[in-house]
C-alpha cells in the first residue's frame, strides 16, 4: 500500500519556478555535526518535540545544535499560513498536545540551557491562536528551570482580540514577534499578515510590562531599499523595540519567493552601524543572522545595554 503524504507547500503547487542562485562565499557554512549535535537531534526525538531549526531549514544548525542549543517549534509542524519565504508545512494543523509545555520543560532542563527561544506556526484555526498554550509552555519551562531566561517568537494573534495579553501575563524575559519584511512587500511575502498589526503587537507587549525585552527581525534580498529598511527601523523604535536582527533571505525551493539580490557583508555593517544609531540597545546584522542564532549570548548583550542605559541617565 502506498502512503500518500500531505504536500509540505500545497499553496505554492501552481507558482511558476524561479532559479535559485549560487549562493556567494559569504553565506557558504561548513557542515557541522559532532557528537554533541546528534545528541541534541537524538534529545528532541526521544522527547517527540518539532524545532524550527529543522523545519525552517536554518543555515545554522550545525552550530547551534553541536551547542546544544535549539529552539523549540510548538503547537505542531503544519501552519496555517502560507508565506511566500518560509519553508514549514502548510495546511490543516493536527490538535494541539496538552502534554508538550511538560516536554518542553524536560528538554530544557536536559540541555541545561540558560536561555531558551520558543516558537510556533500560525494557528488560525484557534479560537486564541494558540496564546493560552504558549503562556502554559513559558510556566512549564519556568517551573522546571527556575535560573533559565525565557525567550518567546509569536504568531500575530491577527483578528483574536485580546489574546496575545495572555502571553504578556505570562511575563517572558524576551517577546520576539518578527516583521520579516518590508511594508510594500508584505502582500507579496507575508500575505496572511498586516504590518501595522505586527508592529501594534510589539507595542503592546512593551506597553503591557516595560521590562520585557522585545525584539523583532528582518529579512534582506526580497526586494527591499535600504530606505525601505530605515523606515522599519525607525517604526520598530517609534514602538520602543530593543532589539533588531536582520539576516539575508535564502531561498527554500524554487517554488518559494525569488531572491532579488545578496547584500553583501559590508551592507550588513551598514545596517547595523544605522541601527544602533537609532537608539536599539542591541542589533545583529550579519548574512548569516537569525532570530534566535546566538540567543543567549544576545540576551546577555541586552542586559548590559540597559543596565549602560540606566547608568548614563543617572
Amino acid at each position: 500500500m502506498t502512503i500518500q503524504l500531505r504536500p509540505r507547500h500545497p499553496e505554492k503547487a501552481k507558482k511558476a519556478d524561479s532559479v535559485i542562485p549560487r549562493k556567494p562565499k559569504w553565506i557558504r557554512k561548513k557542515k557541522v555535526e559532532g557528537p554533541e549535535f546528534y545528541e541534541t537531534r537524538r534529545l528532541m526525538r526521544d522527547h517527540d518535540l518539532v524545532t524550527v531549526c529543522e523545519e525552517a531549514a536554518c543555515p545554522n544548525i550545525g552550530e547551534c545544535w553541536s551547542k546544544r542549543h535549539a529552539t523549540m517549534m510548538i503547537m505542531g509542524e503544519v501552519c496555517t499560513r502560507g508565506c511566500s519565504f518560509c519553508n514549514v508545512s502548510t495546511g490543516r494543523p493536527d490538535a494541539l498536545d496538552v502534554f508538550e509545555p511538560g516536554r518542553v520543560a524536560a528538554a530544557v532542563k536536559k540541555l541545561g540551557l540558560r536561555h531558551v527561544v520558543i516558537t510556533s506556526v500560525d494557528r488560525d484555526d484557534l479560537t486564541d491562536g494558540g496564546a493560552e498554550h504558549i503562556a502554559q509552555t513559558i510556566r512549564a519551562v519556568r517551573h522546571q528551570n527556575s535560573t533559565t531566561t525565557i525567550e518567546v517568537l509569536t504568531p500575530d494573534f491577527l483578528g483574536k482580540g485580546e489574546a496575545a495579553e495572555v502571553v504578556f501575563e505570562a511575563a517572558p524575559d524576551v517577546f520576539n514577534h518578527n516583521l520579516e519584511t518590508v511594508p510594500h512587500l508584505y502582500p507579496t511575502v507575508r500575505p496572511g499578515a498586516r504590518y501595522y498589526t505586527s508592529l501594534r503587537l510589539l507595542d503592546d507587549a512593551k506597553r503591557a510590562n516595560p521590562e520585557v525585552f522585545t525584539k523583532s527581525g528582518l529579512m534582506v534580498g526580497l526586494g527591499e531599499t535600504l530606505n525601505d529598511v530605515r523606515q522599519v527601523m525607525d517604526d520598530l523604535r517609534a514602538a520602543n523595540v530593543d532589539f533588531l536582527t536582520v539576516g539575508q533571505y535564502l531561498q527554500p525551493t524554487p517554488k518559494h519567493h525569488p531572491i532579488d539580490q545578496f547584500w553583501i557583508p559590508e551592507e550588513f555593517a551598514q545596517l547595523e552601524q544605522i541601527a544602533r544609531s537609532k537608539g536599539f540597545l542591541h542589533v545583529s546584522a550579519t548574512p548569516l543572522t537569525r532570530s534566535s542564532f546566538h540567543a543567549d549570548e544576545d540576551f546577555a548583550a541586552l542586559k548590559q545595554a540597559r543596565q549602560r542605559a540606566i547608568a548614563n541617565r543617572a
